[in-house]
């Protein structure tokens, strides 16, 4: 039996990690704890999106003593003066070793920008947009502005696999003493 950390209460982060573990073992437990992200509220830029998503993981993991955890990180970039949605996932094994995925970028429309800029959250900023309430916990900004092509939760299943790489694939990342 595999048991994995996720360090978040968030249902479609864990949902995610669910749907992406259960493909690699029959027997799986996923455990959830919120942990402090040690990053802003409202994550701007790719770096401290993925200093949030190692934090989870590393605390998730320690926290339950599992072999695995798993920390996800959302938040919003800019290209070129235009704001994007951006995610990254960090796992990380029990010995410290960490894969690392990201991507889940779409482009983010004036509206929400106007008021991401003016320090709004992207959550409330899509519930405001759409009327809706806690997008986050479902579709999210990606669910929403694809119109169900791709939602919050696949979208982090998608990182989470890039992430596993490391881990599926190792001799492709492990450098040996004879290479070295």
């Amino acid at each position: 039996m595999i048991t994995i950390a996720v360090g978040s209460c968030n249902p479609v982060k864990i949902a995610a990690a669910r749907a992406v573990w259960s493909l690699l073992a029959d027997e799986i437990v996923v455990r959830a704890v919120e942990v402090p992200s040690g990053v802003s509220l409202q994550p701007w830029g790719d770096e401290e999106m993925l200093r949030g998503a190692r934090r989870r993981a590393r605390e998730a993991q320690q926290r339950w003593g599992t072999m695995w955890g798993v920390g996800f990180e959302g938040g919003v970039l800019e290209v070129a003066g235009q704001l994007f949605t951006g995610a990254w996932c960090v796992v990380r094994r029990a010995d410290g070793l960490e894969g690392i995925g990201g991507g889940a970028s779409v482009l983010i429309p004036p509206a929400a920008v106007d008021a991401l800029r003016a320090g709004a959250e992207l959550g409330p900023t899509m519930d405001a947009l759409t009327g809706e309430r806690n997008t986050k916990h479902h579709a999210g900004a990606i669910g929403i502005l694809t119109a169900g092509l791709l939602d919050r939760q696949r979208a982090y299943e998608h990182i989470l696999k890039l992430a596993l790489a490391r881990f599926r694939q190792p001799q492709y990342y492990e450098i040996t003493a004879q290479e070295g």
